[in-house]
């Protein structure tokens, strides 16, 4: 039972927002993987927040397409199918494209200089072979080009993709770095040189190119048949069995 001393305003949104920013990193970092589940007993316990701001933020995080919440169930992290994969690819292949001729006709010097520092960091991540940090980088360069297409709607309509966009980099790591960089250098370049025709055309090819690709790293790590009762009943009888192996050795 929740205790009836629960904080309210301020105070249990700073909990609710706390908790779901360290499960949004947790899961586009990959640490929390594709239909693992969260148990709100052990995350409120590890989050140190009670499980009002803690349900708060799964449900934040379900808007946002990162937890599933199964009715009496509780709440998994969501599965990213090849089936999501290919949606998401045919919404950036058309927004994407459009945001960067928009980019091209509308950057300033000073949002130009921050594309490029961006596209700095992504260079020295791959030098490094910091999978981690490439993919932030990569995943921040595509954000930064929609801010600097100065579109409030299109900013407001890629803005719900951003967290899948974010997890998507994150979960298909072994694709080619080098490539990437050389690839977004080339988009950048088009940008710097206001041709938006030529921008919008690399940012197509661009995301097409990664199609194949992360649909075939999708098949690997995703669970496209996925049952979220099923799994939860499946816990629920591990549980069972495992009480059942203790409570024999006790006897």
């Amino acid at each position: 039972m929740e205790s009836a001393a629960q904080p309210s305003g301020p105070g249990r949104r700073s909990l609710r927002d706390h908790a779901y920013e360290t499960l949004r990193r947790r899961i586009i970092e990959v640490e929390l993987r594709p239909g693992e589940r969260l148990v709100e007993r052990d995350l409120a316990t590890e989050l140190r927040v009670s499980r009002i701001p803690l349900r708060e933020a799964l449900r934040l995080l379900a808007a946002e397409g990162l937890v599933l919440l199964v009715p009496h169930r509780g709440a998994l992290v969501a599965p990213f199918t090849p089936s999501d994969v290919r949606d998401l690819f045919d919404v950036r292949e058309s927004l994407e494209s459009l945001a960067a001729r928009l980019a091209a006709e509308r950057a300033d010097e000073e949002g130009l200089r921050r594309l490029a520092a961006r596209l700095d960091a992504a260079r020295t991540a791959t030098r490094e072979h910091d999978r981690p940090s490439i993919a932030a980088a990569n995943a921040a360069f595509h954000t930064d080009i929609v801010d600097l297409a100065a579109n409030a709607l299109l900013s407001g309509v890629m803005r719900p993709l951003e967290a899948r966009m974010h997890w998507l980099f994150h979960l298909t790591a072994q694709r080619d770095p080098a490539q990437q960089c050389a690839e977004h250098e080339r988009l950048y370049e088009a940008i710097a040189a206001r041709d938006g025709d030529r921008a919008a055309r690399l940012a197509h090819e661009h995301v097409a190119d990664g199609r194949p690709a992360s649909l075939a790293l999708a098949a690997r790590w995703s669970m496209p048949d996925i049952d979220p009762e099923a799994i939860a009943a499946r816990r629920r009888r591990g549980r069972a069995e495992a009480g059942k192996r203790g409570a024999a050795g006790d006897a």
